[in-house]
């Protein structure tokens, strides 16, 4: 039998033929794109280890299996203890207002904001308070003036021009671009601004810009000495984090914020392994289109031995010398034993009456003060000193300076029995913890790399810039993105020139 096609149907013949030659093309194209990961390791459960997670989760879909190892408690350097029945933090206690994917965490998990409870800042010097701040702002503004001229007025002016700056990674981010070291985000985000503020001290800014070495003692050293334990000839670039640190209108978690970390474990579907890993292996295994796949052999106590084969791994905690210490087999460069060293802070909680005729006061109705920061002398044993409010305060808690209340203390070393007493009439209770927290920050050129190998990846590098929490975030997002773009081969969304400009030009 003949079939005779008419000029309708032979059309339609061609166009069906015609589709089927796409869909193979297509088809023969996604059999040469590298298959998805299977699975993915984050060592580390802190906030960088668990954001990791959260974002490489986004990044690599619902079918990837992630595995978190903590080898202490989720929530790192975040964390909380329990003093006469209340829980308060004792590690990273605020947030700052502009920090959005802090906000975004919150708001994803259904956690509530805490407002940071409000009280009057002193800077004392060893003898003598340096500066009172005055429940009245019109009586703040004429000290400052009268002390520092306008000095107060133009840092806030270079703090708000760096934050602006700094804003730019959350766009950046959004349009999934991702830098592969944290000089190239650097100088993205503030360009040689930013860059030369990472090689200088924030000292050495400051009196070039013009301001006095007095407002820089005074004002500037005690802020550096309660967030970082250190003093004016730490880098500019995280002295200016430091410094968006002190502004009002800062926040925290009601509850504690170790319940980021908690929370985003289970919006990542990841599974939490509470062991040590002692050592990561690189191997070399054969892969279904010919040839060889870098894979890593993930070895861990729990505390029996076990381990784990991984496509990619993702290292959220220090490599520096006696901090994580694993071990890396089988690399052909060495990896960790980075240069530079972490700085050992005390935190000491204590529930008592502050002596404040230690400070000069001699009335207890006279003195209103709920902050005491320190200058960088000798006289000074502690960097600050705080009345705190439990995690789980409202925003209209005060405190009672007349009666015993929980106090924070940061010092260099462990306090005495003999400094204890002479800032304290009495105490009921005390907690201490030492952290080496965050890095001993100098001024440097050169960062830890973020790229450890093929497809493994170190999320604390960014930490040697500035350590907090949204800069670990900031880090967990990218390494996600960046993870993505080498799996997949796209290099056109890593480390693009003129970033600001190019995407200013789409708005």
């Amino acid at each position: 039998m003949v079939y005779i096609l008419t000029r309708g149907a032979f059309a339609k013949c061609i166009l069906l033929y015609s589709l089927c030659l796409i869909s193979g093309f297509r088809g023969l194209a996604a059999l040469s794109d590298p298959l998805p990961p299977q699975r993915i390791a984050v060592v580390g459960g802190g906030i960088g280890g668990t954001a990791a997670a959260y974002y490489l989760r986004q990044q690599f879909g619902k079918h990837v299996q992630i595995d978190i190892f903590e080898r202490d408690q989720v929530g790192g350097r975040l964390a909380t203890t329990t003093i006469q029945g209340h829980e308060y933090e004792i590690g990273g206690s605020v947030i700052h207002p502009r920090n959005l994917h802090m906000k975004d965490f919150a708001r994803q998990l259904g956690l509530q904001e805490r407002d940071n409870v409000v009280g009057l800042v002193g800077i004392y010097d060893g003898e003598a308070f340096t500066f009172e701040e005055s429940s009245s702002f019109l009586t703040n503004i004429f000290k400052l003036y009268w002390r520092y001229g306008f000095s107060f007025i133009h840092l806030k002016m270079w703090l708000e021009d760096v934050l602006d700056k700094f804003m730019r990674i959350y766009r950046y981010q959004a349009h999934d671009h991702a830098f592969s070291t944290v000089e190239n985000l650097l100088h993205a985000l503030g360009g040689e601004q930013f860059t030369s503020m990472a090689q200088k001290s924030v000292a050495e800014v400051l009196l070039k810009a013009g301001y006095s070495q007095k407002f820089i003692d005074e004002m500037v050293t005690p802020v550096m000495r309660v967030n970082y334990g250190q003093n004016q000839d730490i880098g500019a670039f995280v002295g200016a984090v430091s410094l968006a640190g002190a502004q009002s209108d800062l926040w925290a978690v009601k509850g504690g914020n170790r319940l980021v970390c908690k929370g985003l474990i289970y919006a990542a579907n990841s599974q939490l392994t509470e062991g040590r890993v002692t050592s990561i292996e690189h191997q070399n295994r054969p892969s279904r289109a010919g040839g060889t796949i870098s894979m890593y052999k993930l070895n861990y106590e729990k505390p029996e031995s076990s381990y784990g084969l991984y496509d990619i791994i993702v290292i959220a905690a220090p490599l520096h010398k006696n901090m994580a210490n694993i071990s890396f087999l089988n690399f052909s460069s060495p990896i960790g034993d980075f240069s530079g060293k972490y700085h050992q802070t005390v935190t000491t909680l204590v529930h008592g009456l502050l002596n404040i005729s230690f400070f000069g006061y001699k009335n207890p109705n006279e003195f209103t003060l709920t902050e005491i920061l320190t200058t960088d002398s000798t006289k000074n044993f502690i960097n600050s000193i705080c009345a705190l409010s439990p995690v789980s305060a409202s925003g209209d808690f005060k405190v009672n300076l007349n009666e015993p209340t929980v106090w924070k203390i940061f010092s260099p070393e462990q306090l005495t029995e003999q400094q204890l007493n002479l800032l304290f009439v009495s105490y009921s209770s005390k907690f201490e913890r030492t952290w080496l927290a965050y890095p001993h920050y100098v001024p440097k050129e050169l960062f830890p790399p973020i790229i450890l190998h093929d497809n493994m990846y170190y999320l604390n590098s960014i930490e040697w810039a500035a350590s907090a929490m949204e800069m670990s975030a900031i880090a967990a997002r990218n390494i996600a993105l960046l993870a993505r773009h080498r799996w997949y081969q796209k290099a056109d969304q890593i480390d693009q020139e003129n970033l600001y400009e190019k995407l200013k030009g789409e708005l």
